[in-house]
């Protein structure tokens, strides 16, 4: 009797503990979960309308994307203050070329990220080789690029000569739709026709999910690894199957699939793989961690930072485009602020402040939880000077998460 009360007391422990170890990683989930029902009922529900959901992911496509580069600055215990004057610059490159040597959208995307790799690998050399602080590096590249897309645009805005960066950043990829009864009748499209390919695609992530989570629990359980349990486990799986499905449903309600959406997921995809399933990844967490353990274990340390950096300058070339395309215009002070909004995704979304601790997913989270924040005001009629307060207070709640939950965890 004794050992059957003593044997169920360490299975409830044992799930806690792993229920606190996940809490980090999908608590994001749920606070946008709780922004977006609380503001339903402050908005009359115009919040959660199809139109909307697209255009929260257009508006904020540029901040995302610079996210994932940064969380992987941040992760490597760095700090990028150029970004966003990168960002502006790259985008203004972007338009000045695809002008003037009548190249195509592909072309010149291809070739703005390459100059951005370039511009990467500069800052990374100075703070990698050179071990002049990242901060400073940086703040030297703000001021620099900041001071070059003024010289380039001659402070005049420029315009690209079609509509293609436009389509890439505000279009949508429409190859599939129906206005069969039964498809109208079900998902009652906000223009009349239902869009299948945002549908086809959740799907099929869905049934990839499952089958990842299913064969990651079994190689857990083949290596006697703690694992949550059946009910729980399925519980899980079912609420990220059904956000998925939503948000595909949404797509496939208004315009079907955002072209710039189609570009984060890749972008979200590739560097998942990277830091989950690589060698490099794993280096880069290494030395995130402990930076003088993971030389001493053999890792090239410099070369990893160097890397991370170069990341970053190729990101703010595509994140310059899809800014450039979603303004139609390549701006002058085009950038402003954008590093602050990456940086705050980056901890919104559980990145830890110390390094060493952060994914893609959940950088990604921070920045929708804040440009939700901020769409959902808009659609209130509350001016910008109080959507910057939320977004600081916001910033400071997740920062002093992080430490309370480092603490209580025993780390710091």
């Amino acid at each position: 009797m004794i050992a059957d009360v003593e044997k169920t007391k360490g299975a409830v422990q044992g799930f806690w503990n792993i229920v606190k170890a996940n809490l980090r990683n999908f608590s994001m989930f749920l606070v946008l979960g709780l922004i977006m029902i609380g503001f339903a009922f402050l908005t009359g529900g115009v919040n959660l309308n199809p139109r909307n959901f697209t255009y929260i992911f257009i508006q904020n496509s540029y901040i995302l994307i610079l996210a994932v580069g940064m969380l992987l600055v941040i992760v490597v215990g760095n700090i990028d203050l150029s970004v966003g004057s990168l960002t502006g610059f790259m985008g203004s490159v972007a338009v000045i070329l695809f002008n003037r040597t009548g190249m195509g959208l592909l072309p010149t995307a291809v070739l703005t990220v390459l100059i951005g790799l370039l511009v990467g690998a500069y800052q990374g050399y100075w703070i990698a080789f050179v071990k002049i602080p990242a901060f400073i590096v940086t703040l030297s590249g703000m001021l620099l690029f900041r001071g070059m897309n003024y010289i380039i645009t001659h402070v005049t805005p420029v315009t690209p000569r079609t509509d293609v960066f436009k389509e890439m950043a505000s279009g949508t990829i429409d190859v599939v739709r129906t206005k069969a009864p039964w498809a109208v009748s079900l998902f009652r499209p906000a223009q009349g026709e239902v869009h299948l390919l945002p549908l086809i695609i959740g799907v099929l992530i869905v049934v990839y999910i499952i089958v990842m989570s299913i064969s990651d629990r079994r190689n857990k359980l083949k290596n006697e690894f703690q694992t949550l349990p059946m009910s729980y486990f399925l519980i899980k799986l079912v609420a990220i199957s059904a956000i998925i499905l939503l948000l595909s449903v949404q797509f496939a309600r208004y315009r079907g699939l955002p072209t710039i959406v189609a570009v984060l997921g890749v972008t979200a995809v590739i560097f998942t793989f990277i830091t989950k399933s690589t060698i490099f990844g794993r280096y880069i967490f290494a030395v995130g961690g402990n930076q003088r353990s993971a030389k001493l274990s053999g890792i090239n340390s410099e070369r990893v930072v160097f890397s991370v950096h170069v990341i970053m300058g190729g990101l703010c070339g595509l994140a310059g485009m899809a800014f450039a395309g979603y303004m139609n215009s390549a701006l002058p002070d085009a950038g402003k602020d954008f590093e602050l909004e990456a940086i705050a995704a980056c901890f919104i979304g559980g990145a830890s402040t110390t390094g060493g601790i952060g994914t893609i997913i959940g950088a990604i989270m921070g920045g929708l939880v804040m440009g939700t924040i901020n769409n959902h005001m808009s659609i209130m009629n509350i001016g910008a000077n109080w959507q910057y307060v939320v977004k600081a207070l916001v910033l400071l709640l997740a920062v002093w998460y992080d430490l309370f939950a480092r603490k209580k965890a025993g780390v710091a």
